[in-house]
């Protein structure tokens, strides 16, 4: 069950898509959390949702699609997380902190979104989920390095690094420590972890 920041996020991204796709893709993200990424295929959504298979493939021509879709969702999410960006604090690691802390956020809300992102078997022998997933990482990786590179020139940011290098240390620990999360089981407090690791960030890439 979807709480308020995730589903909200959500309700935005899905506005051009139908409901029986919405309630497809929302089935596939349930199916992914109960069984993993192997018990995601049109057969146990069919009978999760309750409609026959080729109700299903008149939506999605398969579950690679599905899967595209989904990554396309949590792509215009994080862009618009970033979209907000300007509006939040005064330095650039408020700004940093406000997309860790989100992206964190939505995850623990909706931890499937977990194991499609960080799933390299998913992608292995997929194209277009690669390609889409590059996408992916790539925006978030260079809306990062923007606010970076504005920190070094307003003062925030050390400048003995560059802005791309800073960028990956903080993409990175992301990644880490969500993974890591998910592997355990989710059983330890990732908003805690995730809060302790910002305040570690801040040494690493403040200007003191």
């Amino acid at each position: 069950m979807l709480t308020n920041f995730a589903a909200d996020l959500i309700v935005k991204t899905v506005r051009m898509q139908t409901e029986r796709q919405t309630q497809i893709m929302e089935s596939a993200l349930e199916l992914i959390a109960e069984k993993g990424i192997q018990g995601l295929t049109i057969k146990n959504l069919s009978k999760k949702i309750g409609i026959s298979e080729p109700a299903i493939y008149r939506h999605f021509d398969s579950k690679s699609s599905i899967l595209l879709t989904i990554l396309n969702n949590f792509k215009q999410m994080a862009a618009m997380l970033s979209g907000i960006v300007p509006t939040v604090g005064d330095t650039a690691f408020d700004k940093i902190s406000f997309i860790f802390s989100k992206i964190i956020q939505l995850f623990i809300e909706s931890p499937s979104y977990v194991t499609v992102i960080f799933s390299e078997e998913i992608f292995k022998n997929d194209i277009q989920l690669k390609n889409k997933i590059i996408e992916v990482l790539d925006q978030n990786g260079q809306t990062i390095e923007i606010i970076i590179r504005t920190g070094q020139e307003n003062g925030d940011i050390r400048t003995d690094i560059d802005s791309k290098n800073l960028a990956l240390i903080v993409m990175g620990s992301l990644r880490f420590l969500v993974k890591q999360w998910d592997i355990k089981g989710k059983k330890h407090n990732l908003k805690l972890e995730g809060d302790q690791m910002l305040n570690s960030l801040k040494l690493i890439i403040g200007n003191s």
